[in-house]
């Protein structure tokens, strides 16, 4: 440790550290408009081919930083006008132009400067360009890469507007009198700028990782544009300076390490992301997966509702579900006040039967709807019907029905449940042993009489004891109240 930090603290470190930084912060920005135009590619062909900028520079000015810098950007803005005009002129895909445009630029740079390391006295290592070479940044290197890497940041947000529009609905733009052509040239200075500034970091063959890995992190992290755009700039940022400190741990090349640290960073966003993480994805599908199971416990449960108790045994059969998970399932529902259990029986509770009806209803008109509006047979209806009905949100449900004229069957023959409309928030809705009070307001003046009749008042604080298929029994005070489902389903509450 004490030897990494008197490395890094020496002068040419600093520098090193310096332009790293910078240029992860340039290229984090800027790649958040290359990867959301699709434009990964092109920002590839530029890195590569500006080393005919390279190669002309010096045959015009000698050995200079500046001459490089120039050459390097007008070799960049070059080749974007080139792609761009066999783009749009040329019958070619522009996938290829890109190919065609880079690979001849790119070309024509190596075998320049293959030519002039051949002169006696001139000598410009290829391998510097091609990967990069921090440590050897001057003071010239690093106030250039300033000035590029401020200019980009103030015309990003100078012009955030235009990028914005012009990256999501550019046929908007145009009609708003906005040129999606300049912008698309202004965004190809920017990336020149950004490239040529990376080429002592990371060279031209890794400066890509720079532009895309971090953009493409943050679009994992945040799907809000300006939000993406400063995550992307902090990841490009630790990029650089992580991979410039396990390049002097190591030994090795920086412009690779730090390539390394920024994939390194992709993929702890590919796992842990939030919302788009692949184990967010996977609790998500988890938790959808354990809520089907207990969706289909209750239309196996309503069908046996009016006809007797159902055997727990039953159910399990039914839907190949081991004892233990059977149980966890029920005693959920049992907390949710859905199901009362009685041995090896069940019951639905009213707030039970109500929510497996709203399932029968989606599954039935979904069906109706297959076969009317799509055409399908009858036979080919079920198990699409019985997939989609727990992803159906009940204003889709009631858009369906109402499309359909509001059948009182599905196609084949069953009655298709009414929809029954609980109160704001209703007693059925609470979980036994939650806590509530009465509501000031009710749903009509009959409600009022019926809690004045049970010694029930507004702002009456509660508790609920239990609940089964005909009661809903509350706590109030030192008294258990019983209250019937069907009234219980009609008294507006507030949760505590």
């Amino acid at each position: 440790m004490e030897e990494l930090l008197i490395n890094i603290t020496e002068p040419w470190a600093i520098r090193a550290l310096i332009a790293s930084s910078l240029v992860g912060i340039m290229c984090g920005t800027i790649g958040c408009f290359i990867v959301l135009r699709n434009m990964s590619l092109i920002g590839d062909a530029l890195a590569h081919a500006i080393l005919p900028g390279v190669f002309f520079a010096f045959l015009i000015v000698g050995y200079s930083t500046i001459g490089f810098f120039l050459g390097s950007v007008i070799a960049g803005i070059v080749t974007a006008v080139g792609i761009t005009w066999i783009q749009h002129k040329v019958k070619t895909k522009n996938d290829a132009a890109i190919g065609i445009v880079f690979t001849a630029m790119f070309s024509i740079g190596v075998m320049g400067i293959s030519w002039l390391n051949k002169e006696e006295g001139v000598h410009l290592d290829l391998q510097d360009f091609l990967f990069g070479n921090v440590l050897s940044i001057s003071n010239q290197d690093l106030i250039l890469t300033a000035i590029f890497t401020v200019y980009s940041l103030i015309s990003i947000i100078l012009f955030y507007r235009y990028l914005f529009i012009t990256t999501f609905q550019p046929t908007i733009a145009q009609t708003m009198g906005i040129s999606v052509k300049t912008v698309h040239y202004f965004l190809m200075l920017l990336l020149s700028f950004a490239v040529v500034s990376a080429l002592s970091t990371v060279g031209v063959i890794l400066v890509v990782a720079m532009l895309i890995t971090p953009a493409a992190s943050a679009l994992l992290l945040s799907n809000k544009l300006k939000r993406v755009i400063v995550i992307s700039a902090i990841l490009g940022l630790f990029s650089a300076i992580l991979g410039f400190i396990a390049s002097v741990v190591f030994d090795t090349t920086p412009g690779p390490a730090m390539a390394i640290a920024a994939t390194l960073f992709y993929f702890t966003a590919v796992f842990f992301a939030p919302q788009r993480g692949l184990i967010a994805k996977g609790i998500r599908q988890r938790r959808q997966r354990i809520k089907i199971e207990r969706e289909d416990i209750l239309r196996q449960a309503i069908k046996y509702h009016n006809i007797s108790e159902i055997e727990t045994k039953t159910i399990a059969s039914y839907l190949d579900f081991s004892d233990s998970k059977l149980n966890r399932h029920l005693n959920f529902l049992k907390t949710e006040g859905l199901i009362t259990l009685k041995g090896k029986t069940l019951e639905l509770t009213l707030k039970g039967v109500k929510q497996a009806q709203d399932l029968v209803r989606a599954h039935r008109l979904w069906e109706s709807y297959q076969v009317n509006t799509m055409g399908l047979q009858e036979g080919q209806i079920h198990d699409e019907a019985d997939r989609i009905e727990h992803v159906l949100t009940t204003e889709l449900v009631d858009e369906v029905e109402a499309h359909l004229g509001y059948p009182k069957t599905d196609p084949h023959g069953s009655p298709i449940p009414e929809k029954k409309v609980l109160s704001l928030y209703s007693i059925l809705k609470l979980r036994p042993k939650s806590r509530a009070k009465i509501s000031e307001t009710q749903i009509n003046d009959k409600i009022e009489s019926e809690l004045w009749e049970l010694g029930i008042l507004p702002n009456n604080k509660f508790v609920i004891d239990s609940m089964d298929k005909e009661n809903v029994y509350i706590k109030l005070g030192n008294k258990k109240i019983r209250i019937p489902a069907q009234l219980a389903g009609q008294i507006n509450v507030k949760p505590i």
